[in-house]
This record gives C-alpha cells, sequence and structure tokens, in this order.
C-alpha cells in the first residue's frame, strides 16, 4: 500500500516542503529510504523500526521504500523519522485516517520519544504559507513554532501521545501563543559604569545611531572593551521582522534556547581571536550560520583585531558591504543574511603602549609597523570611525559625578532612527549605514560651507571613494542626531575627526 505525509526541509536559512512517501509491497523483507538521505536520514530506519516495535505496533514485512520527495534535492539530518513512522503505519493499515492538512516533523528516540530539531521557525513559516493545517512538532520546540500565525502547532512528546490524538483517543492541547515581549536592557550594562572618555562615547553614540562600524585604538586597561560591551544598551529595539529573520537564523545554527523561542534583545557576538575564517561567515558539508550572521541585526564585536588571522579579517569584507555572505560547497550554493554592526578593538602595538602619555613602548618601529600593517587598507576603509581611546586619568576614575546612561544616550539614539526610518520606508533598509552610492546624492545634502570642507579633506587627506561616501554617511548620522535636514560644516568636521586617526598609526 501507497501513503504520503507532509514534511518540511531546511536548506541553508530557506525551507521547503517535503513529502514523505512509503509503500510496501511483496518480496523480500528490505527497508529503503531513497530521495538522496544523507547518513542521519539513513540512520532513520532503525530509530523508526526500533520505535514502532517498542510502542506496541507491528513493523510491517515486505519490501519497504520511503522515498522523501522533491528527489533532487540532498536530505540532511533526523527531522523525517516522525513522519516516516507515520507514513509506515498508515501503509501499514495499523493508523487510519486523512492526515492531508498535517504536517510532521522530529527526531525519534529508540522507544519513541519525540526529540528537538534545528531550524523549526522557519518550517512553520513555509508550511503556514502553504497551507498546512496543523503541525506536529516537537515538545521542546513547540513555542518556537507557535510563534508564526495561521497554523495550529501540536507539541509531541512521544508518539503514543501522538497517534492518541490522531485516532481521537485523547486530544494533544494545541500550543498557545508565546508571550512576547520586547527586548528589556535591566541585565545590560550600562554606559553609566564607564569614568571619561567621552569622545569614544560620543562616537558610540554616533554608530549606534546610524549602524556604523568603529574601531577603537588604545592602550590595555583604557577601557575599549567595556565600551563596546555595553553598546547593545543604547541601540533601538528590534522590530517584529527582525526578530523573525534573527531568530530564524539561531534556530538553525542550533543556538536558540527553548526559554527564549523568539530573539527580542539584539545579538552581540564576540568571537575569539583564533576563529578561522569558515567559523566568521558560515561552513559544513551543508554550511551552518557562522559569527557573522548570528550578529545578524546586532553586533559583531572583534577584540584584538590585528591578532586575527588575515583570511578571517578579509572574509569581512564583503559581508560588510553587501549585508549577506554567500558559500558554495559541493552540496549547493547558500546565501545567509549578516547585516551587522562591526565594533574592533585593538592595541597600538604589540606592547600596546605605543603613544601613551606615560609609559615607554617597547616596541621598535618596525615592530610597529608590522602589528598595524595585519589590517589591510580595504579593511580599514570599511570601518567608518576610527576612535582613540586614551588612558583614563585619576581624577575621572576618582569622580563622584555621575555619568550619563545608556537610558538616556539611547532617547537620542532611537529618535535619530526613527527619523532615519521614515526616511527610507520603502527602500529595504532602515539606518545611514546602508544607503547606497547612488542614494547618497539624494539623500545626503550639504550646505555650500560642508561641501567646500569635504572637498579640502578629500584632497589633502587622499580619501578614497569608500572614505567619501563613509564620511558622509556619518555626517548624515550626525545631522539626524541634531535633527536638521542638511548637512553643515560642523557634521562635517565631526565625520572628518572621528575617521582620522588612520592618519596617526597608518598614514606613514
Amino acid at each position: 500500500m501507497f501513503t504520503r505525509q507532509n514534511s518540511v526541509g531546511l536548506f541553508g536559512i530557506d525551507a521547503y516542503m517535503v513529502g514523505v512517501e512509503a509503500d510496501i509491497s511483496s518480496g523480500l523483507p528490505a527497508f529503503d529510504i531513497v530521495g538522496l538521505p544523507d547518513a542521519a536520514v539513513k540512520e532513520s530506519r532503525d530509530r523508526v523500526r526500533a520505535a514502532i516495535k517498542n510502542c506496541g505496533f507491528t513493523f510491517p514485512l515486505g519490501r519497504i521504500t520511503v522515498n522523501l520527495s522533491p528527489a533532487d534535492v540532498k536530505k540532511e539530518g533526523s527531522l523525517y523519522d516522525l513522519p516516516s513512522l507515520i507514513a509506515l503505519l498508515v501503509a501499514s493499515k495499523q493508523l487510519d485516517g486523512d492526515f492531508n492538512d498535517f504536517a510532521f516533523i522530529g527526531e525519534l528516540s529508540l522507544d519513541g520519544q519525540v526529540r528537538g530539531i534545528n531550524g523549526l521557525l522557519a518550517m512553520t513559516i513555509l508550511a503556514a504559507k502553504k497551507g498546512v493545517k496543523k503541525f506536529f512538532v516537537p515538545q521542546v520546540n513547540a513555542s518556537e513554532a507557535a510563534v508564526v500565525d495561521g497554523i495550529e502547532v501540536y507539541p509531541v512528546h512521544n508518539v503514543p501521545q501522538l497517534l492518541a490524538h490522531l485516532t481521537g483517543r485523547e486530544n494533544i492541547k494545541k500550543q498557545d501563543k508565546p508571550d512576547i515581549s520586547q527586548g528589556k536592557y535591566e541585565h545590560t550594562p550600562d554606559f553609566c559604569e564607564v569614568k571619561g572618555q567621552y569622545v569614544a562615547k560620543k562616537a558610540l553614540e554616533v554608530a549606534a545611531a546610524g549602524g556604523h562600524n568603529i574601531l577603537l585604538v588604545g592602550p590595555p586597561g583604557s577601557g575599549k572593551s567595556m565600551l563596546a560591551k555595553r553598546l547593545p544598551s543604547i541601540l533601538p529595539q528590534m522590530t517584529f521582522e527582525e526578530s523573525i529573520e534573527t531568530t530564524k537564523i539561531h534556530s538553525i545554527a542550533g543556538t536558540l534556547s527553548p526559554d527564549m523561542p523568539l530573539i527580542t534583545t539584539r545579538p552581540f557576538r564576540s568571537p575569539h581571536h583564533t576563529v578561522s575564517s569558515a567559523g566568521l561567515s558560515g561552513g559544513g558539508a551543508i554550511p551552518r550560520p557562522g559569527e557573522i550572521s548570528l550578529a545578524h541585526n546586532g553586533v559583531l564585536f572583534l577584540d584584538e583585531l590585528p591578532e586575527f588571522t588575515r583570511m578571517a579579517m578579509e572574509a569581512l569584507r564583503a559581508p560588510l558591504e553587501d549585508g549577506q555572505v554567500t558559500i558554495s560547497r559541493a552540496s549547493g550554493r547558500l546565501t545567509y543574511p549578516c547585516s551587522f554592526m562591526l565594533v574592533a578593538a585593538m592595541n597600538p602595538c604589540p606592547c600596546g603602549y605605543y603613544g601613551h602619555p606615560t609609559k615607554p613602548c617597547s616596541c621598535n618601529a618596525n615592530t610597529v609597523a608590522r602589528y598595524l600593517g595585519r589590517i589591510s587598507g580595504p579593511m580599514l576603509d570599511r570601518l567608518d570611525l576610527h576612535i582613540e581611546v586614551p588612558p583614563v586619568n585619576y581624577e575621572e576614575l576618582s569622580a563622584t559625578s555621575k555619568e550619563e546612561t545608556s537610558e538616556t544616550i539611547r532617547k537620542r539614539v532611537n529618535a535619530a532612527r526613527k527619523i532615519q526610518q521614515d526616511r527610507y520606508k520603502g527602500f529595504g533598509f532602515a539606518c545611514n549605514a546602508r544607503l547606497t552610492p547612488a542614494m547618497l546624492q539624494k539623500f545626503c545634502v550639504m550646505t555650500p560651507a560642508a561641501n567646500s570642507l569635504l572637498e579640502n579633506a578629500f584632497n589633502k587627506l587622499g580619501l578614497s571613494a569608500r572614505s567619501y561616501d563613509r564620511l558622509l554617511k556619518v555626517a548624515r548620522t550626525l545631522a539626524d542626531l541634531n535633527d536638521t535636514n542638511l548637512i553643515d560644516a560642523q557634521h562635517i568636521a565631526a565625520a572628518i575627526k572621528f575617521r582620522s586617526l588612520d592618519r596617526k598609526y597608518w598614514g606613514q
């Protein structure tokens, strides 16, 4: 007998419907799974056979063929165990019913327990679009799937529970939609804890307001990491669309906590400098998201930037421009979104005290040049703001006056972002950092004084075309923070100041 059950597959960030077809015919006993299965899918035969027997059913005798369609797409993982079991029970007439509007997904243990899987949110979104009415998923993933509207999600703990529901003996309660509240900042480090460093704080405010990349350079102990880790506390709250897109990536990567069905706070990823280029961009036989995709709609913090390998740093160049990363493998070509803010921190030399006002540097000129030379010109060009973080003096550290809180800074950032969201409505982005060169003339209108100042800076500093674009974007953000439509000379001057540190260290 032949039967077909609905399931869902995943390739990269894109889900697709999978038909689990089962046929039982006469002949020598055999159990084959076809449809480009990987090793985990092939091993499903043993898990399904044991689960059927241990749940009190009879494993059918005969020639069994399970086909996963479409047959020309590589299938990966153990998520087809549950639909294969249902298909075999229907084909062997041990289960009766019309399940055309249902879909099943989940890994089975040998005793029939249903275990969790990765990437369920993307699959549920597609299932709802394709008209699936009821989706039976592992209990541990149910709250994640219930975020999606237009589909009934049923949490399945084990096979007997599911079969009791399908036969009408005992219903499974539909998963309630989780309480989704906006991300909170109570447990996020606050800027009021940072003494001094007013220029660096202002630069991070500008970066947060416009979504710009920033480089912090300073000696050990000056507060570079402390400042960077407080950046999420002044970033705007995520929209629901951003939360869905970010959660999909973390669900696929398997980093989503069962207690957090929807990510509502912007990610902050801080990989160690030993990370490989594949760890940053993503990899694997069927590539999984890397750190830059896990930082999507959030912050990627690279501490001790020159210690990263040249290959890892150069892997960031194209994603920083495009907002997406494309990975090609024999199994296919995948594209993951990676629209993130890059925050990098570094010492000015190996010992850390080059240019320090009181401590002497123990490095010679060639050593400093080699150290700084680990960061290529194209990579440096993609960092919008270059900020020096000097050592904090005793007077600032011992001051009893209260520093500005993250909440106060965030109000200014939100006001600037609201201006940008209204300005770029319908363009597919919502911050100045994503402006394309073709849009600069339209949205970055300068006063004559500002234009003259930028022209002089371009000629005297020998700026590249990319530097010109990024200066304009930062100036646009500074104007938005001042709630002015025109970019004035003061905005251009501040943007130049925020980007002139490379002339101090890399100018020679």
